[in-house]
């Protein structure tokens, strides 16, 4: 007696789990993204200072493509519908210009240092930091880390963890000036 049986429907589940993974993955990073260029937005819309904007532009500029290539790399994973993933590449190119906006419409009434306004810029900038900081080392770094390939191999192991920690240094360097 001879069975031949092909488990085709668990395979096709654990495609559409991890499917679904990325999906929640790229939906998370999102709005952590989109709350945190709202607010570096409207600091940098609300400031009157000539030499607070110029290095909070150069450090958002540099920081928003970093951004942009880690949101875009998980959206291409969540194999989105195009008009989903042009959504999300608007929100992404939309806040931060919204946020400046806010802040300029916002800048006379907006009290900077006030206790309320600190305050306020205090907790979400927590809330969105936390969410993009468990994003980037959960979802993102976890999953290449355990991967395979670099588990397989020291060398690539010491070459992305000198990558991980040169992008975080020059990440706080930048934000020495922000």
């Amino acid at each position: 007696m001879h069975f031949h049986g092909h488990n085709h429907g668990h395979q096709k589940g654990a495609i559409g789990q991890q499917l679904l993974r990325y999906r929640v993955v790229a939906m998370v990073l999102e709005l952590g993204i989109v709350v945190h260029s709202i607010v570096i937005g409207l600091g940098v819309g609300a400031s009157n200072d000539v030499c607070t904007i110029k290095p909070l532009v150069a450090a958002l500029c540099f920081h928003q493509m970093f951004e942009g290539m880690g949101l875009g790399g998980c959206i291409l994973q969540a194999e989105y519908k195009t008009v989903k993933k042009a959504a999300m590449v608007f929100f992404f190119s939309i806040t931060t210009p919204f946020g400046i906006a806010l802040g300029i419409a916002l800048s006379k009434t907006y009290k900077e240092n006030s206790p309320s306004s600190l305050i306020t810029v205090g907790l979400l900038n927590a809330s969105s930091a936390g969410l993009l900081i468990y994003m980037a080392l959960v979802d993102l770094l976890a999953a290449d880390f355990m991967g395979p390939k670099l588990q397989g191999s020291m060398k690539l192991q010491i070459k992305s963890y000198v990558a991980v920690l040169l992008g975080a240094g020059g990440m706080s360097l930048m934000a020495k000036w922000a």
